[in-house]
């Protein structure tokens, strides 16, 4: 099959493109939903197919096929549709020179999830939901989401690159719900691992119910928050969340070019100098980490922001080129220190589509806190240990939502609180950040842009010595 590749990369070039790109995915994939104490749907399959994108008289074109013996055909269909839009391109597409890979990337598997059975999946995962009910008649619903995803992925490009490696992962989400006369509560717990199924082995069915029937209990004898502005602590998931929903998307280089608010931040100040924000694909065990990105370029840790300072952004190789021509053009007053070569962050969801830039594991570095030094000289402020949903604009606005947070009252923490929601404008918030914790974790999550691909966001706990708090809408 390899051969068939590198043939039709020449292929493409003798049709007229001056670059052209083959992806390929071969991924067994399994998936179950279980509501309540019932399963309602299991899924299990096969997943193959190609996809081929050129550059031909400036343009880009892009086709995709399930069938290897379609694939110069699709070739052809890439072609043409390049020829076409070419006739629309006011800017001939360029791309950032990289190292041509030649790799085969291999994943030992803790426990590789093919080889657990169908049927201990489900029981496992009902366990968990029987557990969580047997805890109390005041638990009312649970849900959880399962997937693993077990294959091989190819890239090959005329600039010479050959890649060959596994994929692997695994995911699941239990969200249980509480009600109380009058009042409604509702936790969410989300694991996942690149490296196999020994994740659901090291949080058995009982006490992961045991850790989500607390947390969820807690809220419905939880006070509602006071709004206005206070002192918080963040702990590695909020911090986490903010870093990625309120700053990453905006580092992202597509949409900086979109008009995004980086764009006119390059090379200057934009947080607390405690700030420092990076995106790290090679992370041990990150559930964003990877070897090659989709466009064969070799994974990297690429500092953003450097003691609250903006020193990068994230790039696919198009992107790399777009902003290194408008600093030259521009004579923007960025040091060396200001990156723009590709960075290792172009991703697509599947075969079916181009890859986009997309954040992989989106972190801020620890700093030397510990979190009771954090919370010893607050009079009053607010724990948010636990994110419930977030949202962020171009323009730099954002809303999380928080599930879990306590008061904190002449330095001790205090009564839980429940539907706690933090908002306001991402660089102002950052320019507020005052103590930055030791610890660090990293989170599992899914990002969605279109395409859905896995990442991980995290860091250590923060404090910010102002944040907008306010109520949250749960229903």
């Amino acid at each position: 099959m390899e051969d068939e590749l590198i043939r039709t990369v020449d292929y493409g070039l003798s049709l007229g493109a001056s670059y052209v790109e083959i992806r390929g995915e071969e991924l067994m994939e399994t998936s179950l939903e279980i509501e309540d104490e019932r399963v309602r749907a299991v899924k299990q399959g096969v997943d193959r197919g190609f996809s081929i994108r050129v550059i031909s008289s400036g343009a880009w074109g892009f086709a995709s096929t399930s069938s290897l013996e379609r694939l110069r055909e699709a070739c052809t269909s890439a072609v043409k549709l390049a020829t076409a839009a070419s006739r629309a391109v006011k800017e001939s597409v360029e791309l950032a020179d990289v190292e041509a890979s030649v790799d085969r990337v291999y994943v030992k598997a803790d426990e590789n999830p093919a080889d657990v059975e169908i049927d201990d999946k489900i029981e496992m995962f009902l366990k968990l939901g029987r557990a969580i009910f047997s805890s109390s008649d005041r638990i009312k619903s649970f849900n959880f989401s399962y997937s693993d995803v077990y294959g091989k992925k190819w890239y090959f490009n005329s600039d010479g690159a050959r890649i060959v490696q596994d994929v692997l992962y695994v995911w699941g989400r239990a969200v249980a719900t509480a009600k109380e006369g009058s009042i409604y509560a509702t936790y969410r717990e989300e694991l996942g691992s690149i490296k196999g199924f020994k994740v659901w082995r090291e949080n058995p069915p009982d006490e992961l119910a045991e850790r989500i029937s607390r947390a969820l209990l807690e809220q419905l004898d939880a006070v509602t928050p006071k709004g206005g502005v206070f002192p918080v602590v963040m702990g590695p998931n909020v911090t986490g969340v903010l870093v990625h929903e309120a700053f990453g998307h905006l580092a992202e280089a597509d949409s900086a070019l979109a008009g995004g608010l980086l764009l006119c931040k390059l090379g200057e100040k934009v947080a607390s100098p405690l700030v420092n924000i990076f995106d790290d694909a090679t992370i041990e065990g990150g559930f964003g980490s990877f070897r090659y990105d989709d466009e064969g370029v070799k994974a990297q840790k690429s500092v953003i922001v450097k003691e609250g300072r903006v020193v990068g952004l994230m790039y696919d190789r198009e992107t790399a080129a777009k902003i290194q021509k408008m600093v030259d053009r521009l004579h923007l007053k960025v040091d060396e220190e200001f990156n723009t070569k590709p960075t290792g962050n172009a991703r697509a969801e599947s075969f079916r589509v181009p890859p986009l830039v997309r954040m992989r594991n989106t972190c801020i570095a620890p700093g030397d806190w510990t979190l009771e030094e954090m919370i010893e000289d607050l009079s009053f402020g607010y724990l948010l240990e636990s994110f419930r949903g977030g949202q962020a604009n171009l323009d730099g606005t954002f809303q999380v939502g928080v599930q879990r947070a306590y008061e904190v009252v002449n330095g001790e923490v205090g009564r839980p609180v429940r539907n706690l929601s933090i908002s306001g404008n991402t660089l102002e918030t950052l320019m507020h950040v005052d103590a930055v914790g030791n610890d660090f974790k990293l989170n599992v999550g899914w990002c969605g842009k279109g395409q859905t691909v896995n990442v991980g966001d995290g860091g250590p706990h923060i404090r910010c010595s102002r944040m907008l708090v306010g109520g949250m809408r749960v229903e």
